[in-house]
């Protein structure tokens, strides 16, 4: 089996290393994370209620997961340089990401929202997004 084994291990946020990156993934589910929300206190069904509830965890831990993403593979330590705040910033998203997993509140949501946002604001202004971003701001 040796002779099979790769000479290097390379680790990406998938099993091929594509360099794209987007913090829209993260603002799609901090979204539904919010809609969630909403839709739970505008109905009465507790079924639909449950559901809504499934939906919004499920959501929130992958805005965290989108998030951390971006933290660990794209931003870089000149990025950092640039933007002081960008670790104080995609830290509190990614915490904001854990309260509204434990929330129905659509404030907390919001917040949640507002965070991903302030985010996705540092990344379109980096050189590099413009290669690696799929979806830049009009």
């Amino acid at each position: 089996m040796g002779l099979f084994k790769p000479s290097k291990v390379a680790h990406a946020h998938c099993d091929l290393f594509c360099g794209v990156y987007d913090p829209a993934q993260a603002m799609i589910e901090a979204k539904s994370v919010y809609n969630s929300c909403t839709k739970y206190e505008a109905s009465d069904d507790p079924v639909f209620r449950d559901r809504c509830i499934t939906i919004k965890e499920e959501r929130a831990e992958l805005v965290k997961h989108h998030l951390m993403v971006l933290w660990a593979d794209f931003f870089k330590p000149h990025h950092v340089e640039a933007f002081p705040n960008l670790h104080d910033t995609v830290w509190k998203a990614i915490k904001q990401a854990g309260e509204a997993k434990k929330s129905m509140d659509p404030a907390v949501s919001q917040k949640l929202l507002d965070l991903v946002g302030d985010v996705s604001n540092i990344f379109w202004q980096t050189d590099e997004s413009k290669n690696a971003g799929v979806y830049p701001p009009s």
